[in-house]
């Protein structure tokens, strides 16, 4: 687990973005969810599928770790009460009530087994049919010291949240005891924390955010989510984006 730290105004200052700008509409399929804990046998293949899609520019994959597993003899080093908080939320809105891991939940909608590629390139096709789906776009750019979040108007979108989360994009573990012990697993596009922006009711919504505010959280990326319903009663994503944040290259003289 890396060690929380918060950068030096100098160092911010310099950050420098992988890409100035980036737009959601037509680009991004889906918004990719896994739930998995460090303490589950059957995850590490999710994680490594997690891995694979988030490498694939057209989605936004995250893990996010979650820590009811945590008694079964090894604390998950990176998981939050408030992501299994948001799994258990998922499936009440769902009335399934399926709460498992590893589970990827694609677009706020159906959920699937975390391991299984096709069963989410399924996913994304069926939830590709709602055409509220990534129908909102979603805008991201750099100025000094600030992220700036630009989020487009959209119809029929009244009742929607949008969150902001920093997210690590790998982390190596060694896991020293349970179901997984003596693996050195890495997991990909870790969510650290949610910070709700503001609400999104269909018009044109600008939100500004210190870049500090996501480093402090061992952020090297940053993830955008328009989201129907509440924090709650979790609905369908509207638009996401995701921005990597990489320190500037040292200069030579």
């Amino acid at each position: 687990m890396r060690r929380r730290r918060l950068l030096s105004a100098s160092l911010v200052a310099g950050l420098v973005i992988a890409s100035c700008m980036q737009a959601n509409a037509g680009e991004h399929r889906a918004l990719i969810e896994l739930f998995t804990s460090q303490g589950c046998s059957s995850c590490p293949a999710a994680d490594k599928l997690l891995g694979e899609l988030a490498s694939d520019p057209s989605v936004v994959a995250l893990s996010l770790p979650i820590d009811y597993w945590d008694y079964l003899g090894w604390k998950d080093t990176l998981a939050s009460p408030g992501h299994s908080a948001r799994q258990r939320a998922y499936a009440r809105m769902r009335g399934d009530r399926e709460v498992y891991t590893p589970q990827i939940v694609v677009n706020g909608a159906v959920h699937v087994l975390g391991s299984d590629k096709a069963a989410v390139e399924h996913a994304i096709a069926q939830t590709d049919r709602n055409a509220a789906i990534m129908s909102v776009p979603v805008l991201t750019s750099i100025d000094g010291d600030n992220l700036n979040v630009e989020i487009a108007a959209g119809s029929d979108h009244a009742g929607a949240e949008v969150w902001l989360c920093p997210i690590t994009r790998a982390v190596a573990v060694s896991i020293g005891r349970g179901e997984n012990r003596g693996r050195k697993i890495t997991y990909h596009d870790v969510v650290r924390s949610w910070s709700k922006l503001g609400d999104y009711d269909g018009s044109d919504e600008t939100f500004t955010v210190p870049l500090a505010a996501i480093t402090a959280k061992d952020g090297d990326a940053v993830a955008i989510m328009v989201q129907q319903g509440t924090k709650e009663k979790p609905g369908i994503i509207l638009g996401t984006a995701l921005l990597p944040i990489t320190p500037q290259a040292a200069q030579h003289k």
